[in-house]
């Protein structure tokens, strides 16, 4: 659980190494939160929103939405340093620079690559980013 917490508490380190399990716990969260802001959506009366309808639709806006709405986008905007972070320290723990992350703008082939480095394990010793989290010698 402490792991899920680490990147916020980490909120802009982009050096150094992050674990598998540091990722993808944080990535959890981030899932998580959003289920609870479509849930709030939901109940405050945006289900029009929720199904794709854009705002120029008529659909229409009332306090509480735009509440939600707004809390929503701080909250994710809050997340987003934090979210580059931990994909960079990730990236490290592979033995990448961080500016592999561009390859994501690649429609799918990109993120499917992405994906896959997201899931290997970390280089095992110390790497040129720093030592290796998970306490590992490199024999």
């Amino acid at each position: 659980m402490e792991l899920m917490f680490q990147p916020i508490r980490k909120y802009a380190d982009f050096s150094g190494r992050a674990r598998r399990k540091e990722f993808w716990l944080f990535a959890l969260l981030i899932f998580l939160i959003e289920i609870v802001f479509m849930a709030l959506i939901s109940a405050v009366g945006g289900q029009d929103l929720l199904m794709g309808y854009p705002a120029s639709a008529n659909v229409p806006m009332s306090g509480p939405l735009m509440a939600v709405a707004l809390l929503h986008f701080a909250v994710m905007l809050a997340l987003l340093v934090p979210s580059l972070a931990v994909t960079f320290r990730r990236l490290h723990d592979t033995n990448r620079k961080g500016w592999w992350i561009l390859l994501g703008f690649i429609p799918l082939i990109g993120q499917l690559v992405l994906f896959i480095f997201y899931l290997l394990d970390g280089t095992p010793g110390p790497n040129r980013f720093g030592p290796d989290p998970k306490g590992r010698s490199s024999s």
